[in-house]
């Protein structure tokens, strides 16, 4: 695990040669290298220089608050990108492989210098930002209070005849009343036949007795994503709705035991899906296990069939099983679990015990 006040700058460098400079355009990129967040800006890292420009709506903040680098007024980018060359001894940019083709483009024009999409760079961005630092996991954390705070809330407004609509509505404002800065994603909140799709979108639809009703939905606080899906009935649980239930708990349960550094991304999806094949709902799991969630809601590592490699201490996974009966009902269960070398904290307080309205 990262430790207190890494820079993330420091390994990221450790790649460049004598005369390339990173160039980093992406919003996620450049909140991740300085934490600091804006619409618009560049940040030029060489071996031994951090140059951030911003143009003047964000100047006085990112001079306060930006971390390792040093910050500039974005004023020109056609006299700023060759007088940086020159000042830094820069003979060839490396950019994002996730910028459009249009921006890409633009800087190519831009500069007589090389312009070149790294895969080296975006991989080694990606697998940094995978493994969080202490900080880091503390923003999720908090993230994930919020989210609680808003469904344990929900729970005693939540009654049958309620929208799927007006639930999720009621779950965003929540959320932002407890501190959310914004919310993970849209929310999703499902119900009865409606909850047999994994990422359906809420309807006008009454809820009814007998119901189930899946709510997936997630805070955003200081950049970072929380992540977590609860289901929840209404009135009463059939027999064959209360073993799906207990189904994909102990699939959840089995996978969370999976987690530990060193652990095969497979090998956690294979402990949630064995548990649901075994039940007779094998293909009634239409999904993955996880995704790794941070600065970004879905970001490595995945949890899946065909996933590769290995999970690192410091990861922070969701573990997501789910039965989907078409038509009828689904069920998902869903905790933020934080790998650590013997085995994961879950970050996810709520209860998961059956609830029956």
């Amino acid at each position: 695990q990262r430790h207190a006040g890494f820079d993330p700058m420091k390994p990221f460098t450790e790649f460049l040669n004598p005369g390339d400079c990173a160039l980093l355009c992406t919003e996620t990129a450049r909140r991740y290298l300085t934490d600091f967040h804006s619409s618009l800006g560049y940040l030029f890292v060489t071996h031994s220089d951090r140059v951030l420009l911003v143009d003047g709506r964000y100047i006085e903040a990112a001079r306060q608050s930006a971390k390792n680098c040093e910050v500039r007024l974005l004023s020109r980018l056609r006299d700023q990108l060759p007088a940086l060359a020159k000042e830094f001894g820069i003979r060839r940019f490396l950019c994002e492989t996730a910028l459009t083709v249009a921006d890409f483009r633009t800087l190519q024009r831009l500069t007589d210098l090389p312009v070149e999409a790294s895969d080296e760079l975006s991989a080694r961005l990606l697998a940094l930002r995978s493994v969080k630092t202490p900080e880091e996991i503390e923003k999720i954390e908090a993230a994930q209070r919020i989210a609680e705070r808003a469904f344990e809330d929900l729970l005693d407004w939540l009654r049958e005849g309620v929208t799927e609509r007006q639930i999720a509505l009621e779950l965003d404002y929540r959320m932002r009343l407890c501190g959310a800065d914004g919310l993970s994603f849209d929310t999703i909140a499902v119900s009865g036949p409606n909850s047999s799709k994994p990422h359906g979108v809420p309807t006008d639809r009454p809820v009814q007795a007998g119901d189930f009703i899946t709510m997936d939905f997630g805070a955003l606080l200081c950049g970072y994503h929380s992540d977590m899906t609860r289901t929840v009935a209404v009135g009463y649980a059939t027999d064959e709705m209360r073993k799906v239930y207990e189904t994909v708990l102990l699939a959840q349960e089995a996978a969370l035991s999976a987690v530990r550094a060193g652990a095969e991304t497979t090998a956690v999806d294979k402990a949630a899906r064995e548990v649901i094949e075994t039940a007779g709902f094998g293909d009634y799991f239409t999904h993955s296990t996880g995704h790794g969630v941070g600065l970004e809601i879905h970001e490595g590592p995945t949890l899946s069939v065909r996933s590769e490699g290995l999970l690192e201490p410091g990861q922070i996974v969701t573990i997501e099983p789910g039965i989907y009966l078409p038509g009828r009902f689904g069920v998902r269960i869903e905790d933020m679990a934080a790998v650590t070398a013997d085995g994961c904290v879950n970050l996810t307080k709520a209860s998961k015990a059956l609830l029956i309205l």
